[in-house]
């Protein structure tokens, strides 16, 4: 079973409206999708290594930013479509998107043309409000949403 661990930032807006930090998913299959190519900043890891330790490793490969100090709030886990469990720990920070660097991978492209092309792993990242986020976020994912929510009440 493929396992994937993220942290899920979260500030209050302007209008004291929670607001959250996702990542549009980078490469040629989500270019021009909106609804579901968002993500909590996550990545896979070994089970030998704690989810926690994961996150934060994760993030800082994710984003090239060193993951926020401050409490981490257990949102505990979702299992995808595809069937990978991902756990997600949501942490209060602000974060300015433009600030992001981007980790990269490498898949051939176009399919079958033997050139190997880089692409980042999020093409771009930005806050949302929960509503927002809950439609372009991957489906599964949404549950975070939910449980920051009551969370943060």
């Amino acid at each position: 079973m493929r396992r994937s661990a993220g942290l899920l930032l979260h500030r209050r807006g302007p209008d004291g409206e929670v607001q959250v930090l996702l990542g549009h998913m980078g490469g040629p299959f989500y270019t021009r999708r909106d609804a579901g190519a968002w993500t909590v900043p996550k990545g896979e890891y070994d089970p030998a290594e704690p989810a926690w330790e994961a996150a934060r490793r994760e993030f800082r490969e994710e984003l090239g930013l060193p993951p926020p100090e401050g409490e981490a709030v257990p949102l505990g886990e979702v299992r995808q479509a595809g069937g990978k469990v991902v756990t997600v720990w949501a942490v209060e920070a602000d974060l300015d998107p433009a600030a992001v660097v981007p980790g990269t991978f490498r898949m051939e492209w176009p399919p079958r043309s033997g050139r190997m092309q880089e692409f980042p792993e999020l093409d771009r990242v930005a806050w949302f409000g929960l509503d927002r986020a809950r439609e372009v976020i991957v489906k599964a994912q949404s549950a975070f949403l939910d449980r920051l929510a009551e969370h943060s009440h």
